[in-house]
């Protein structure tokens, strides 16, 4: 039976708690989750989201690292330990290095603040993750350039080329990029099989890495299976597996395209185990 990791998910997230969570893993056949935090600023947050956000009832951060060491605590077996704090704090780094060193934190995110991430602060938190071994989740909001239209845009990161400059600048360090702003790029436009910017970056940049999840991501992918399988074959290596939500469409789109065996492997848990160390069961 295939191994599967879930490189990308949160607690208390879309009516979750712990028990409803590994029974959704155990019925999609996934054996360890990354749990990731989100923190930033409550303003920063779409009051309609509230619903979605278990931390967001007590007024604190859409997802507190304290919701993700509670999962943790009581089920380590079947998660690896994510955070990532705000780097507009000035101890942001301290505080990556604590979780790292007293809660075996192994994961960098989940990043997403409305904030150009080649900002000097993101930087520095970026370059602490690359000497700590840890992976650096990157939420692209939706593209920067429509938020001149409208303020009220989700946006967050920058566009393709602040990803650039950032993987650039911390060549030490490995980014796991999802998100609209991302996937956007994934083709040139609607003619089939032309290659985005994505595709791009990553013949560039060794340490971009491309995570799969959410619904942005299986519908990029999606949309031109033969480019994707290609897309998959080329970098088999640098794809990881991930929901962001907790249906099972990913896995069945996956497994619908006829790759061989050994790059399903890599997509589903080789590649996040080596990027983490921390093996299945």
């Amino acid at each position: 039976m295939l191994k599967i990791i879930d490189a990308h998910n949160h607690p208390d997230w879309h009516g979750m708690n712990l028990q409803k969570f590994l029974a959704n893993m155990d019925e999609c056949g996934i054996e360890k989750t990354w749990l990731l935090s989100w923190e930033c600023p409550k303003e920063e947050v779409d009051v309609s989201s509230v619903k979605f956000f278990g931390g967001m009832l007590s007024g604190e951060a859409p997802v507190p690292f304290e919701r993700c060491l509670s999962y943790i605590e009581r089920a380590p077996e079947r998660f690896v330990l994510g955070y990532a704090p705000d780097p507009r704090t000035p101890d942001a780094c301290g505080k990556l290095l604590a979780a790292h060193e007293i809660y075996g934190a192994k994961v960098c995110g989940e990043c997403k603040w409305r904030m150009m991430y080649n900002n000097p602060d993101c930087l520095r938190l970026f370059r602490t993750a690359g000497k700590l071994q840890m992976p650096v989740v990157l939420h692209w909001g939706e593209d920067i350039q429509y938020t001149m239209e409208d303020p009220r845009c989700d946006w967050s990161g920058g566009d393709m080329d602040t990803l650039e400059d950032v993987l650039r600048k911390c060549p030490e360090t490995v980014f796991l990029s999802h998100a609209p702003g991302f996937w956007e790029y994934f083709r040139d436009g609607e003619e089939p099989g032309k290659a985005g910017r994505v595709i791009e970056l990553l013949r560039k940049y060794p340490n971009l890495y491309c995570d799969l999840s959410a619904n942005s991501g299986l519908r990029a992918l999606s949309e031109d299976a033969e480019y994707t399988k290609s897309f998959l074959l080329e970098f088999e290596e640098r794809v990881v597996y991930g929901r962001d939500l907790f249906h099972n469409q990913h896995q069945e789109f996956f497994n619908g395209l006829a790759l061989p065996s050994e790059v399903l492997q890599k997509l589903y848990h080789r590649n996040a185990e080596t990027l983490t160390g921390c093996t299945s069961l």
